[in-house]
């Protein structure tokens, strides 16, 4: 027998699920000869690439992992006490693995359908609960994206709600950190809003500002009491935001006692890793009365068809989708897993844990900075918390070099030096501090009498601003501080939600792709997790190997000159982008360049992040074949061609078709003067078939949470860096605090200078396993499994939209409007599907009364096949209700989903049978997953609005 010892595994071959026979199959039922048959009838000749993707060779999964350790080998872990909003944190063993490392948390989806989504949204309102009940607040956000741009959402908020239309000032602190006024900045201009810097004790607050922020503790550590600058910014009429050390405020009398109307801050404190900036879960409170100005998701308490306790998404009418340039905000991703981390990590220390945490960092940095001054240093922080502040005068660069041979990292201003300690900080670590500073004087840290210095240890918070009020009270923070305990909690929330470890997630415009574990591995690893954003640059070589090869890779696929990795979510990718052309065309002199030209069928962010960059939005008609009316579009772009900023345009298009009028659309309009901005939400049927570049767009984000695997993680983290051509390049987004290389940049868009640095490993991983090759051939796939399904269904339900060969791209819409006249809402179908162990594809967007089904290239025949029997098997549900076997109002779809405690019940007075309600599939039986709650009251909820953890009692065995 002849041995092959040049095999390797292809890491292709687990990431693409249908084999070989099934592949056959699937094109009998579609009716072509092979997938380039396929291919050609679905991406039009004139877009497509003329050269394969020019990529390294694919590695397998091993290789990647070793080739990435001599990577990662090339980041320095120091001892960070840089601070500055980040810090290093010791992650419970419990919650890393059970959570962070978990696909059951990792690989769910926005809980869009709250039924099977109890545990998550549990873990949410944990998270706002613990937020109010830190900051003193009445109502609290599930998170926002990070520190910095959650203090953006803050001013955008105050600006909005603003009674005096002529005030434009905003005043910042000095003190408020310096990423944090780089994104207001950015978020200020194209408002015309006035960013006034300066001292909170000095400033004259008048009637032309309606808003201020400040920070507390401030960027250099000093405690102030700002009871006083809020009553007189509350007189001049002006609401106070005030970002707040989560930490801190175990012992901080929290803002909303002294004055604060809304409350920002990072949460990253609380058992999230530093990841080289992200992700990262900000936190965002403010009082009742504002609740729907509130930027984000809110998780409220309602009830279930029985009456039962439930949870769900309250207030969406708040949203981009339904309100779209009128939205509160474009944000569309949260920090869901990261808040949920955070959530569990105060439940598993409970208040008291949480307080000698505190307690023990406030009293590492007393000792730090008597032990200082008594070696004669000046510490310059009357009050602090965990930041000590010295004048080094022209003993910095000793110092400094000191500092870097005990691998230790300061914050260096000059010749300021401030050290933060954290949760990480041992008497040791605090020991090694003491004894390169004594070195520096000359000294000996021995002669110090450090037990004296340790037994007069007493706080050095101003007593008026020492917390006095409880906080963490409800009984959640209070039962789960074993192992066992927290284990079985964490374990019981994630029984009540679906997955992708349970089944297909088939959601139009969102790509639940597979999340490989390999890809997943080094995200945890101390040589990515434990790097602080703003470490020296000669300390992180690893990343910056990753972020050049990353750069290189995307523009490659693209066809653009050069990426941003900063953008933290696609949203905030839509925002930048725009950001970039604003800027472009400012350069030019063409200030009056200021409208958007957005397609009717774009999604809700497209409007909602043109308005927050300025921009006049003109809405273009759509044709009866869901394509963009090109006559319209050119008779708008010509009317407005002075003013034209660009076109916001999604491809494939949003209702899954490759419009073959791309390029025309794009000549248009360049030649009146406007730049093309692609949303890349539909990158996964391009991906070496056809680019960005290739129909003409000049910038685009990618969703590497979508097509580049980054986990949906529940609804967050994501990751959204934007593609550039040529002439945008110098104007990619720059940063406050490190050089990004860009005379012409804009200002920062997000806290980091690479956004959420660590899980851009995660793609990067996905991209140098696929090669080439590879992650063509997964597009390929990808329009595979969507053209079976299409085929599949079609004759039990109408397609949409279609190519001019009768092809759908990677996603497809089905009609479901025409129930309605027999009383069967597109809902009760979403509902429905809950019974035979599938989430719901996209529901009524783009389209109304319609659902967007898009299957990714990841799953197998068979796979697809339960969902298309699930949906077929629907489909003669609802023709039993239209000819009336079944009754129009007691009937599966309409009292779907149905619960084990509804089935299992003595009682049963459906006209249907048990087996019809929970089992209505043979293969139902084998993959069966029980909704928790039966359908939510969306009223209810939002009538009786409650984000908070109720009492114990009402829902005591949910907790259980």
């Amino acid at each position: 027998m002849k041995l092959n010892i040049d095999y390797q595994e292809k890491f292709e071959q687990r990431h693409i699920a249908p084999n070989e026979q099934d592949t056959a199959k699937m094109l009998s039922t579609i009716g072509v000869n092979s997938i380039d048959e396929l291919i050609s009838q679905t991406v039009p000749p004139n877009i497509r690439l003329k050269n394969n993707l020019n990529l390294p060779a694919a590695k397998s999964e091993a290789d990647y992992l070793n080739d990435l350790k001599q990577t990662a080998s090339k980041n320095k872990v120091f001892k960070s006490y840089i601070g500055q909003g980040y810090h290093d944190v010791i992650v419970p063993g419990v919650i890393q693995r059970n959570i962070l490392e978990n696909p059951g948390w990792y690989t769910q989806y926005t809980p869009y359908q709250a039924e099977i989504a109890q545990g998550r949204l549990q873990a949410l309102l944990n998270f706002q609960t613990m937020v109010m009940d830190l900051t003193g607040m009445e109502i609290a956000n599930a998170s926002l994206l990070d520190e910095g741009t959650a203090a953006a959402e803050a001013m955008f908020m105050q600006y909005s709600l603003r009674k005096n239309e002529n005030a434009k000032v905003f005043f910042v602190s000095e003190e408020v950190l310096a990423q944090t006024i780089d994104i207001l900045q950015t978020r200020a201009a194209p408002y015309g809003i006035q960013i006034l810097i300066g001292s909170h004790e000095t400033v004259n607050l008048d009637e032309t500002m309606f808003g201020a922020i400040v920070q507390y503790p401030a960027a250099k550590g000093q405690i102030y009491d700002y009871s006083d600058f809020a009553g007189k910014a509350h007189e001049k009429g002006i609401k106070l935001t005030v970002v707040a050390d989560i930490m801190a405020l175990a012992l901080l009398s929290p803002p909303g006692e002294w004055g604060a109307d809304i409350v920002v801050g990072s949460s990253q404190r609380f058992g999230i890793p530093m990841g080289f900036g992200g992700p990262h879960a900000a936190f965002f409170a403010t009082k009742e009365e504002y609740k729907r100005s509130l930027p984000g998701r809110i998780i409220g308490v309602t009830i279930d068809s029985a009456g039962n306790y439930a949870l769900r998404m309250a207030l969406q009418t708040r949203e981009q989708h339904i309100r779209r340039d009128k939205a509160t905000s474009n944000i569309c991703t949260a920090q869901a897993l990261l808040a949920i981390m955070a959530s569990m990590y105060a439940i598993y220390h409970g208040p008291k844990g949480i307080k000698q945490i505190a307690e023990r960092i406030h009293g590492l940095s007393v000792f730090l900075s008597q032990a200082l001054e008594s070696l004669g240093y000046k510490q310059e922080n009357k009050f602090f918390f965990d930041t000590i502040k010295l004048e080094l005068g022209d003993l910095i660069n000793p110092i400094h070099a000191e500092a870097l041979n005990n691998e230790v990292n300061l914050n260096y201003e000059g010749s300021l030096v401030s050290i933060t300690l954290d949760e990480t900080t041992t008497p040791n670590d605090v020991l090694t501090i003491i004894r390169f500073f004594a070195k520096v004087m000359g000294k000996n840290a021995h002669e110090l009498d450090l037990d004296q210095i340790k037994s007069g240890i007493s706080s050095h918070i101003p007593s008026q601003l020492q917390r006095e009020s409880a906080y963490l009270t409800h009984p959640v923070f209070n039962s789960y501080h074993s192992e066992h305990e927290m284990l079985r909690y964490i374990k019981s929330l994630e029984a009540k939600d679906l997955s992708l470890c349970h089944s297909m997630i088939a959601l139009g415009s969102c790509t639940m792709k597979l999340n490989a574990t390999t890809e997943m591995i080094p995200v945890t690893w101390a040589e990515f997790s434990k790097i602080h954003p703003f470490a020296p640059i000669d300390q992180v070589g690893g990343y910056m190997q990753i972020f050049d090869e990353l750069n290189k890779w995307l523009s490659e696929i693209t066809g653009f000159a050069s990426m941003s990795l900063q953008p933290n979510s696609g949203a905030q990718g839509e925002y930048a982008g725009l950001m970039v052309i604003r800027a472009y065309h400012l350069d030019r002199g063409d200030t009056h360049r200021n409208i958007a030209l957005i397609p009717s069928s774009a999604h809700g962010t497209n409007p909602a992040s043109a308005a927050m960059a300025g921009m006049k939005i003109i809405i273009v008609k759509c044709d009866e074949r869901g394509n963009i009316d090109v006559a319209d579009l050119k008779a708008k772009a010509e009317e407005h061609a002075s003013d034209l900023s660009c076109l916001m345009v999604t491809y494939p298009s949003t209702h899954g078709v490759f419009e073959e009028s791309i390029i025309e659309i794009c000549e248009i309009i360049h030649k009146n003067g406007g730049q093309v901005y692609m949303d890349g939400a539909n990158m996964n049927a391009q991906v070496g078939l056809t680019s960005p570049a290739a129909i003409g767009a000049d910038v685009c984000h990618l969703n590497l949470h979508k097509t580049f695997c980054i986990p949906h993680g529940g609804g967050g983290p994501g990751m959204g860096p934007i593609g550039v051509a040529k002439h945008l390049v110098p104007f990619l987004p720059g940063h406050a605090v490190v050089d990004m290389g860009n005379e012409k940049s804009i200002s920062a868009v997000s806290s980091a200078p690479w956004g959420s640095a660590s899980i851009l490993i995660i793609s990067h991983a996905y991209i140098a396993m696929m090669g080439g090759e590879g992650l063509t051939n997964a597009t390929k796939f990808a329009i595979l499994n969507a053209n079976y399904i299409k085929a599949r269904l079609e004759n039990s339900y109408p397609v949409l939209y279609s190519g001019s060969q009768g092809r759908c791209a990677h996603e497809m819409i089905l009609d479901c409007r025409a129930f309605k006249a027999y009383g069967v809402e597109v809902t009760d179908i979403a509902k429905r599907l809950m019974d035979y162990g599938f989430h719901a594809p996209t529901v009524s967007f783009p389209v109304a009364g319609t659902v967007m089904i898009e299957p990714t290239e990841s799953e197998p025949k068979h796979e697809l096949d339960r969902f298309c029997d699930a949906m077929i098997a629907i489909r003669a549900e609802i023709s039993e209700v239209e000819i009336g076997k079944l009754d129009a109002v007691d009937n599966p779809l309409k009292n779907a989903p149905h619960t084990a405690s509804v089935v299992t019940a003595d009682d049963w007075t459906h006209p249907y049978s048990r087996q019809t309600a929970a089992f209505p599939l043979p293969y139902v039986a084998t993959y069966k997953f029980w909704p928790s709650v039966g359908r939510v009251n969306d009223t209810h909820g939002d009538r009786t609005l409650i984000c908070s953890c109720p009492p114990i009692e009402s829902y005591a065995e949910e907790v259980a």
